[in-house]
């Protein structure tokens, strides 16, 4: 007897740009009632950004939970200062959320605390072992390495436990490719990071960075370096399931990101490649994936 494979759950991942707190609202009451299964909330690029205060970002998650979405918190990804960690332990220790660790300092509070935990994209997992010796700490989900390619996921699926954590691919949005201490939206306005202004809030999409020749390569979101492209990863479908994939995230973006949602969930459930072009305002790509340059 064929046995049918199981539904792909989708994600929706943290909002990776400086929106308003209403802007934030607004989005999250869209997303309770799109077909997705988990939502990420949190800050996770700059611990400056502050547009909704704590209680608040735990109110959205009740929302988001009355609506049967499982809700996951995210850790900032770059931790420099004692107030920084101060963030996370209160994120760690939320005591009603699954939390997503970006950072080794993160990992350590979830461990200590013997919490479950879901291991961001930035943690640099790239063999069985690494993740096995994670899990042993508590991961039980995975977000690979973004440049970690199809061939050497499959790889590591198959090395893994029986019991291994599920894997969650962000198949897509702009990729995180870096962070830095220094604020390169600042910088771009002749702006230190300490009087920045907020000036990352004027680009709800990150700030687009061309070369000579007019190729949008990168985009600058405050501390982070994020591709010019999108990444796309939905076309290779077919080989999640080789590469033991049950999950794929969306990285949310200013425009038709909930749109996307319905177009990517219809097409899943119907085993159709999803048509987005005409949603998404920049060119696609897909190298990493198949072991080339990212902005293939």
């Amino acid at each position: 007897m064929a046995v049918t494979p199981a539904r792909m759950r989708l994600a929706i991942g943290p909002v990776l740009y400086h929106w308003s707190d209403d802007r934030l609202i607004d989005f999250y009451r869209t997303v309770a009632e799109a077909p997705v299964d988990i939502v990420y909330l949190g800050e996770t690029v700059c611990s400056k950004r502050r547009s909704l205060k704590w209680t608040e970002w735990l109110k959205i998650g009740h929302m988001l939970q009355d609506r049967d979405k499982e809700v996951v918190l995210s850790t900032l990804t770059l931790v420099e200062a004692e107030s920084e960690l101060s963030q996370i332990e209160r994120v760690c220790t939320n005591g009603e959320f699954l939390v997503e660790a970006n950072d080794m300092a993160a990992i350590h509070v979830l461990a200590e605390n013997g919490h479950p935990f879901v291991g961001g994209a930035a943690l640099n997992i790239y063999n069985a072992q690494t993740l096995a010796r994670l899990q042993q700490l508590g991961l039980t989900r995975w977000i690979p390495p973004l440049e970690l390619s199809g061939v050497a996921l499959g790889t590591i699926a198959r090395e893994r436990d029986p019991d291994a954590p599920e894997i969650e691919l962000f198949a897509f949005g702009r990729m995180p490719l870096a962070y830095s201490a220094r604020c390169f939206t600042a910088r771009a306005h002749d702006l230190t990071r300490d009087h920045c202004d907020f000036i990352c809030s004027q680009y709800p999409s990150g700030l687009k960075v061309e070369t000579q020749d007019g190729q949008h390569f990168f985009a600058l979101n405050g501390l982070q370096t994020q591709s010019g492209r999108i990444l796309n990863l939905l076309p290779h479908r077919l080989e999640f399931s080789q590469t033991g994939i049950s999950i794929l995230r969306i990285s949310p973006d200013a425009h038709n990101t909930v749109e996307l949602i319905h177009r990517i969930r219809d097409a899943l459930d119907g085993g159709e490649t999803p048509h987005v072009s005409d949603l998404i305002d920049a060119s696609t790509c897909d190298g990493y994936w198949q072991s080339q340059a990212g902005f293939i």
